[in-house]
């Protein structure tokens, strides 16, 4: 049913990325089976300390399965095993760039196939068809590193002399990886895509709130044959397995997305240790921008869009909605009338809009974020409260007369809680909206091209939408500046991350010997 609804809104998508599966058999999973071990050298195990943790259902509150808990031992022995798959002579290191492209794309085939079972796992915590779509388009960004894995060239080099100067691109080695729990299935194709395809092995540390999918994706990983060692995934702890990655002498490289506090932990990290590569995906309170000449009805519903999707637990949501104030009297009332709307409730039901927020403490810190702007003088609009007797639900909730100042409108929420700020002019919102530590995204809405990119070149913010919000492909490059992370992911520039350039000179002799 799933891949029906799938390939009947996106018919597009659906028809360049649909691949012949004649090889690939079934998967003969039962729907209640997870798997709830460590991943590693391509075997599941438990964890060294015997320990679990339950993996919670936020629509209901329940015990969906418990899950090993990896630890400083369990990364000990995936970075082992990750550094052996690395080591010169080994198959992963001998195999032709063209194979490891072909394995990305029969992963690709694979988590297509399984879509269904994938989103069946992955979905009590993500917004009806359009997040479905969102999270198993993960294929798409296998299926698009994998054609980049024997196109990643070095260059020749005319330096002075009679020399023979040229670069090559080489693997960094042992990539930790820790990825978040709002978009879990996407995140690990986001960062395991560009790793692989440049030939490094990796060891993830997957989101205890969410660790169901990515382990089902490594039985997908040792079902098209990746050699023992190159992928392992550790579920577990931040402060354990997560801060056992980030010290070890042995890794590399570290890519991490999450909030802002994780990420100077583990700069700080990287820096008493090996001085490992960092890459960093932070926090946001992304300024959406909205001029007094914008189509009102597209504004007020990508502003919606922008805020709301996947219950506000998005990194990139536009968090602070700056209207001006000419149309910011009819804009509010809109958006309230359009929150009002808004389908709360199953997130298995295709109509429902809204499900659960991901754990009670994101629940309770969201409540609390809601409290401090009604103590701060905000206005509440709508919502303000839990929108269920059980589960981790919260009503779609609005506030006007949002000062830049107040708590709500400097600390990331990552809830459905709408801050609608008035302003009057370009240069006066520019500066308002550059007035933060963050620099993730931005947007601008309006029917004149010269003010939008008058507003968009000011931004100091790593994405800027015109007239639409979080629309991503995996061809462009996502990141953000100042506290809002370090590199980019996606496009040709993800792959920088993940290759060290070597510059090798030869001598050219002038005469026969």
């Amino acid at each position: 049913m799933l891949r029906a609804v799938f390939s009947r809104t996106f018919p597009q998508v659906f028809r360049i990325s649909a691949c012949q599966h004649s090889t690939i058999p079934a998967p003969s999973v039962h729907p209640d089976v997870h798997y709830n071990k460590i991943f590693i050298n391509n075997e599941w195990h438990d964890a060294v300390s015997k320990k679990t943790f339950p993996t919670i259902n936020p629509a209901t509150g329940e015990v969906i399965c418990h899950v090993a808990e990896g630890g400083k031992s369990d990364v000990e022995k995936a970075v082992k095993a990750a550094k052996d798959a690395f080591k010169l002579g080994s198959p992963w290191r001998r195999m032709d760039a063209s194979h490891r492209g072909l394995l990305l794309s029969r992963l690709a085939d694979c988590i297509e196939r399984d879509a269904a079972y994938l989103a069946q796992n992955e979905r009590p915590t993500t917004e009806s068809e359009k997040n479905f779509v969102f999270s198993v388009g993960c294929w798409l960004v296998c299926r698009y590193y994998a054609g980049w894995a024997d196109k990643w060239e070095g260059k020749t080099i005319p330096i002075d002399g009679d020399y023979f100067c040229y670069t090559r691109h080489e693997p960094i080695g042992v990539c930790g990886q820790i990825i978040p729990w709002n978009f879990p299935l996407l995140m690990q194709a986001w960062k395991l895509g560009p790793a692989l395809a440049t030939g490094n092995t990796v060891v993830m540390k997957v989101a205890e709130q969410t660790p169901l999918t990515a382990l089902y994706v490594a039985s997908l990983i040792k079902e098209v044959g990746f050699p023992a060692g190159v992928v392992n995934i550790v579920p577990g702890m931040g402060p354990t397995a997560g801060a056992a990655i980030a010290s070890h002498m042995d890794v590399d490289k570290v890519a991490f997305t999450g909030s802002t506090e994780v990420g100077h932990l583990i700069m700080k990290a990287s820096s008493t240790s090996n001085l490992k590569k960092v890459t960093l995906e932070l926090g946001g309170k992304s300024p959406n921008i909205v001029l007094s000449d914008a189509n009102m009805e597209e504004a007020v519903e990508q502003s919606h869009f922008a805020l709301f999707f996947n219950q506000g637990q998005c990194c990139c949501a536009g968090s602070r909605t700056y209207v001006q104030e000419s149309i910011y009297d009819e804009f509010v009332e809109r958006s309230v009338a359009r929150a009002k709307k808004r389908i709360v409730g199953d997130p298995f039901n295709l109509d429902t809009e809204q499900g659960p927020q991901v754990d009670e403490e994101q629940f309770q810190k969201i409540l609390g974020y809601i409290s401090s702007g009604k103590r701060e003088g905000a206005k509440l609009m709508c919502g303000g409260g839990p929108a269920a007797d059980r589960g981790y639900f919260i009503q779609p909730t609005i506030f006007g007369d949002v000062k830049d100042d107040m708590t709500i409108a400097r600390e990331e929420i990552f809830g459905p809680v709408m801050q609608i700020l008035k302003f009057k002019s370009l240069e006066e919102v520019i500066e308002r909206a550059n007035d933060s530590k963050y620099g993730l995204a931005a947007a601008v809405f309006t029917k004149n091209i010269d003010k939008a990119h008058y507003i968009s070149h000011g931004l100091r913010a790593g994405t800027v939408w015109i007239n639409c919000y979080d629309v991503f492909g995996v061809q462009a490059p996502f990141g953000g500046y100042k506290a809002s992370g370090i590199g980019r992911e996606l496009g040709e520039y993800g792959l920088d991350n993940y290759t060290e350039v070597k510059t090798v000179t030869i001598k050219v002799p002038q005469k026969n010997s």
